[in-house]
């Protein structure tokens, strides 16, 4: 069995006028959120063997704090380039490249991408994830280029306004 994890960015700051999107900080929100929605995480026994994540300056500093959190080391965090603004097409491309002998992964990316993803991968339904929201994906295959429309099971979704879970 696969367990793959979306991890949409806490939320960003736009204050500083500008600024590339792509440089982008998390603000005070999301400076909290993350290292929250790690710690839920732990709560919740999630653990991986690799956290990926879009090299957006908001991603790659969400997924940092979610790892300090997951006791996961910070520079073990792979950042892929085409995560940035990527479509649901090339996250999958994404997902089914994964090592097959990896079988719990972290991917932080950004919306409308993960959130499209995320409907693709199971029957969520899901309208929007939040900032800094956590879908929890099981897939009954043992290879990652067996991940398609409709594969998973969402297991559990975890929103920093939230202190539910779906299960």
């Amino acid at each position: 069995m696969l367990q793959l994890t979306l991890i949409r960015h806490a939320k960003s700051s736009w204050q500083t006028s500008g600024l590339r999107d792509f440089d982008r900080p998390l603000n005070a929100r999301g400076l909290h959120d993350a290292p929250h929605m790690g710690q839920r995480m732990h709560e919740h026994g999630l653990a991986f063997d690799r956290i990926v994540a879009s090299p957006a300056l908001r991603a790659i500093s969400t997924a940092r704090l979610i790892a300090q959190q997951l006791d996961y080391p910070e520079d073990s965090i792979d950042t892929l380039p085409p995560l940035y603004e990527a479509s649901v097409d090339a996250l999958l491309r994404c997902v089914q490249s994964f090592d097959p002998q990896l079988s719990r992964i972290a991917l932080v990316a950004h919306n409308p991408g993960i959130t499209g993803l995320c409907n693709f991968l199971t029957d969520a339904g899901i309208g929007d994830l939040p900032t800094g929201a956590v879908a929890v994906i099981e897939f009954t295959v043992d290879d990652w280029q067996a991940v398609n429309r409709d594969s998973g099971t969402l297991k559990m979704l975890l929103t920093p306004k939230q202190q539910g879970e779906r299960r």
